[in-house]
């Protein structure tokens, strides 16, 4: 039997002539060698899971070699593995259970009983949750007392793909302490596996909407009384874009169906319709024609990613990015709320926040990029705690939530705001501004040699270093500024005296430099960007 070039098939089911009626027969042939194909795949088990092309690498076949992987993780921990997974013995996993669901994509049904047969075979209580966003696993872990979760999904990568995130007992994303060891596990299993049929898959079913709202509740996450009574009032248009992801009815289901809301591509349709299932500027498009014609006191758009970990906002004026709704939400927090604690944003995030933080008091944790590099200030014994977590890449959460970014909690505390403050997005945004200033931030980037990737590469990078010290001046086309502050937690960021910065961070798997900005004005950011360059390039004389 001829082998099936699936990533060929791919390319005709996205392609623009792709006709989803007439063309079923495409979609078919990826399902069938998804569920069939006994080809070994590489797994790289990062922070936000594997990913992996639907049919040639990401099968039934090698899905059952990852579950068998993590068990081994289990079967074999030391005490500091052990520590890791928050557990202390095989058998706690077993009686505490764990969580699997999956998001829209194709098969998510199929590939979630392959890793459910597993675990049940060797004595493990499952939960069900069906179709879920990212966020809730989390959730459900906590408020079950479960010991991990495998969540089927690549996030916001293209239809073509699928993934698994597998998150231990506190909800959060595992460590590489953890994925490090799936990887070497799963690599050492894939070629020799011998397909196993699946048994009798006896799963608990659970809500996992009705437990991520009680968990919000519990845990004073969102003020949800102020927010039903400003959607109550009939002054607000709020618009949902799910772009038939796994976050689709739960605005609905968590504010009690508003008449209020407008739901946007709930549909069932695993392909996306077509385009790149991400919060961007360019599928913000319906929501802005619908808020653009609105005339009510209040507008909010959201656009939330496949499995709801991402999101970004329009509030009828503006598109409003998580540089600055970030920085609106920990200033809420602070002065409205009146929370104590600190603001963990990554290094590659708008320090907008920062100048806020400063003239507030209030300490800053800048992380390396990676979600999971807040959880030293999100767990349940942190002190301090984080009154926001945000990345540039629209990942957000707050005091006391979960310890994964959260999109329904960027929707929800954003109508809380509103409610609190009685103003939309951009209102509260322009007072911030006259308060503490501007910056625009920007980014860019250029290839480097291929011979390059790697270590010496971040050898290469580390050298800037040298001629960025504190107090040292650079050239910014025709003005020098004065290196005011200098972080090498990820890449180097060197901060100038009036606030503005750039960020060159290598890339770990291909021959690139990322160039990040955040400038004064506008007309600034080509000067920038060309100072990095110089600074890398001049970084090996």
């Amino acid at each position: 039997m001829p082998t099936i070039n699936t990533s060929k098939i791919w390319k005709q089911i996205q392609a623009p002539d792709f006709n989803p009626a007439r063309d079923t027969h495409l979609v078919e042939k990826v399902k069938n060698a998804a569920l069939t194909s006994t080809k070994p795949a590489k797994v790289s088990f990062g922070t936000s899971g594997w990913r992996g092309e639907i049919g040639s690498e990401f099968t039934l076949r090698n899905i059952q070699v990852v579950a068998k992987a993590i068990l081994q993780i289990y079967r074999e921990a030391d005490a500091a593995t052990f520590e890791a997974l928050g557990v202390s013995s095989f058998e706690e996993l077993q009686t505490k259970g764990m969580v699997v669901g999956h998001d829209n994509r194709m098969l998510g049904k199929e590939f979630c009983e392959v890793v459910a047969d597993q675990f049940i075979k060797a004595g493990v209580k499952v939960y069900y949750g069906g179709e879920m966003p990212t966020p809730e696993f989390s959730t459900a872990v906590e408020s079950l007392g479960a010991a991990c979760s495998v969540n089927m999904t690549p996030s916001h990568n293209p239809s073509d793909y699928s993934g698994i995130k597998f998150n231990p007992a506190d909800g959060g994303p595992a460590g590489p302490e953890i994925t490090d060891k799936i990887t070497d596990n799963s690599n050492a299993l894939m070629k020799s596996h011998t397909w196993e049929e699946l048994g009798e898959i006896n799963w608990e079913a659970i809500d996992p909407i009705k437990i991520y709202k009680a968990f919000t509740e519990k845990q004073e996450t969102i003020n949800y009384s102020k927010i039903l009574s400003l959607l109550s009032k009939g002054s607000i248009d709020l618009v949902c874009d799910h772009v038939h992801g796994s976050t689709r009815g739960r605005p609905a289901a968590l504010l009690n169906n508003p008449q209020c809301l407008t739901s946007l591509r709930t549909e069932n349709d695993p392909l996306f319709g077509g385009v790149a299932p991400e919060p961007s500027s360019k599928n913000l498009a319906e929501i802005k024609r619908v808020l653009d014609a609105s005339k009510s006191c209040f507008r909010l758009g959201v656009i939330l990613d496949p499995d709801g970990d991402r999101i970004r906002f329009y509030d009828g004026t503006r598109e409003i990015d998580m540089n600055s709704f970030g920085a609106i939400a920990f200033h809420y927090m602070v002065t409205w709320r009146k929370k104590k604690g600190v603001l963990a944003k990554s290094v590659a995030t708008s320090n907008f926040a920062n100048i806020i933080a400063e003239k507030l008091g209030i300490p800053v944790m800048e992380t390396p990029v990676g979600f999971k590099n807040f959880r030293p200030w999100l767990k349940r014994d942190a002190n301090p705690k984080a009154l926001i977590a945000f990345e540039e890449s629209d990942g957000i959460t707050g005091l006391n939530n979960t310890l994964e970014k959260d999109a329904m909690f960027g929707l929800l505390i954003a109508l809380e705001i509103m409610a609190t403050t009685g103003k939309n997005l951009g209102e509260y945004l322009d007072l911030l501004y006259a308060e503490f200033g501007r910056l625009y931030p920007e980014r860019s980037g250029f290839e480097v040699d291929k011979s390059l990737v790697g270590e010496p590469l971040l050898a290469r990078v580390a050298e800037i270093a040298k001629s960025a010290q504190p107090g040292t001046k650079i050239d910014i086309g025709k003005k020098s500024k004065v290196v005011c502050e200098l972080l090498t937690v990820d890449g180097i960021k060197i901060i100038f005296d009036d606030n503005s910065w750039i960020l060159v961070r290598p890339s770990g798997t291909e021959p690139k430099i990322r160039i990040y900005a955040e400038c004064r004005y506008p007309e600034e950011k080509d000067d920038m960007f060309n100072a990095a360059k110089n600074l890398f390039f001049n970084s090996d004389q």
